[in-house]
């Protein structure tokens, strides 16, 4: 019997990253970082520099006819990745471009031979590879040199037992071509997405041998941290989702701040359910969604409020504004522009984290499409299902408030993209009954739950919601006004 073996990894150190690889880099590996000028090569391949060098695992830095080490250091210390103490001592920088100018590979793979034999590095980097490339004699013998110096270059990194990276400015058609794909275990590509006044950064991993590597590109946003992805991908699906684990059928309830509402939902809202309050502004979504927190706090469980255009300052009453400041309610509020959903998902998991909240509010849906990127906008519905299912996960309780035009009578939300994704819907609007106009509320679907098909009134007043406890008097509540008298009138 013979045995396998075993590869070993390495955690990037890149938030995201190692999720993309299939757990992390492989060690003794070659690979590719490409991708245009500015899309963010040399910051990832500083930030798991720093993340990965160390006494016992040391790392040498080729710079390329690009920016000499100099400027190089003086930008990447921006970073907080950046740790001084590991230059000259984990990490040593050194710059090709003498070697490179005189266009004789051998020259070059020599230096860089001599200076990993002087050092003894676990890792190398080597930027802008493309440099080589281009520095190379023209023509077949130009091409046969270059092919030599890869594959040379790949067997004695290999050799040293060392983990490579050559960085480069390829684009896919120059990869796909080049003598380097036949020598690269792994290619990671990064890209920049121009739409109108929108910019979205995009990494995808191409290959990595020996690893089932996520397919598929994944946003990612450069920070005053470096790089954070944030991958495309489902959460685990619920423990009792799993075959031979009972399902709950009578999930204890929780009250929604709302007491009419309760009783409409005959006990309040299942635990850990997911509720969209769909209707036109003004119908006091926000209001419900305040006191669902208020009414969580009441019961020893804190809660997360993600909101957008009217901000904290604008939605919270004394009440509120003291439980966010005594952090019984925690505030997600970006003001950033090209967002994407998965930027916020992870904003709003990390909060549920650090909190332990057992209750969230997002205010709404239809807000945060004007700060989404024009692609994630038209894939709203994609990311608002990995966010709900994120939370359904953990457990969390979610209000769920958007916009829809109260023209909107008959009941039909469909057109309403994520009314599905939800557990339970509230449809709220508006009415004009006897020269008067009224709000109108009803419970439109509760999963797994019997709930009141009411139709009922409700007023807005100081201490929030009151819902009438019977069904609304009239024969039915249309946009524009609502008839008492004999139809034929």
């Amino acid at each position: 019997m013979t045995d396998k073996v075993s590869l070993g990894t390495l955690a990037t150190g890149v938030p995201g990253l190692d999720v993309l690889l299939g757990g992390g880099l492989n060690e003794f590996s070659f690979n590719m970082i490409t991708g245009a000028p500015g899309c963010g090569k040399t910051t990832m391949a500083h930030q798991m520099m720093f993340a990965l060098a160390g006494p016992e695992r040391r790392a040498l830095f080729f710079t390329v006819l690009g920016e000499p080490p100099l400027k190089m250091l003086r930008y990447q210390q921006q970073y907080s990745f950046f740790d001084m103490d590991k230059v000259g001592t984990s990490i040593r920088y050194v710059n090709l471009t003498a070697d490179l100018r005189a266009g004789d590979f051998n020259g070059v793979l020599e230096r860089i031979t001599k200076e990993v034999e002087d050092f003894g590095p676990s890792l190398v980097f080597v930027d802008s590879f493309r440099s080589v490339i281009q520095t190379g004699r023209s023509g077949q013998e130009g091409t046969s040199d270059l092919q030599y110096f890869v594959q040379e270059l790949g067997t004695r990194m290999t050799s040293w037992m060392a983990t490579t990276f050559l960085i480069g400015e390829y684009q896919h058609n120059d990869t796909e071509a080049n003598p380097i794909m036949t020598v690269a275990d792994g290619m990671i590509a990064l890209s920049q997405l121009h739409e109108g006044d929108a910019v979205v950064r995009k990494i995808r991993v191409v290959k990595m041998r020996g690893q089932a590597h996520m397919g598929g590109s994944h946003t990612f946003r450069i920070t005053d941290n470096g790089l954070r992805i944030y991958p495309r991908l489902l959460p685990p699906l619920a423990a009792d989702r799993h075959p031979g684990v009972p399902v709950a059928t009578n999930p204890a309830r929780i009250p929604t701040g709302t007491p009419g509402l309760d009783a409409m939902l005959h006990g309040g809202l299942p635990q850990g359910h997911s509720l969209l309050a769909i209707g036109p502004t003004g119908c006091g979504k926000t209001i419900l969604g305040t006191h669902f927190l208020q009414a969580g706090v009441a019961q020893g469980e804190t809660g997360v409020l993600m909101c957008f255009e009217k901000g904290t300052g604008r939605l919270r009453n004394a009440e509120m504004a003291a439980m966010i400041q005594s952090g019984q309610v925690a505030v997600v509020e970006s003001r950033l522009i090209d967002l994407t959903m998965e930027e916020l998902e992870d904003e709003l998991t990390s909060a549920i984290d650090r909190t332990g909240a057992r209750r969230v509010v997002i205010d709404s849906l239809s807000e945060v499409t004007l700060y989404l990127a024009p692609e994630c906008a038209r894939n709203l519905r994609e990311g608002v299902f990995r966010m709900l299912s994120s939370l359904a996960r953990r457990g969390v309780s979610v209000l769920v408030t958007t916009g829809l035009d109260d023209r909107t009578v008959n009941m039909n939300f469909a057109r309403a993209d994520i009314a599905y994704m939800t557990d339970a819907i509230v449809a709220m609007r508006y009415a004009e009954v006897d020269g008067q106009v009224r709000r109108y509320m009803a419970v439109v679907k509760v999963r797994g739950s019997n709930h009141s098909s009411d139709l009922r009134e409700y007023r807005i007043t100081d201490e929030g919601i009151e819902i009438d406890p019977i069904a609304a008097p009239v024969d039915g509540v249309l946009f524009g006004r609502t008839d008492h008298a004999n139809p034929g009138d």
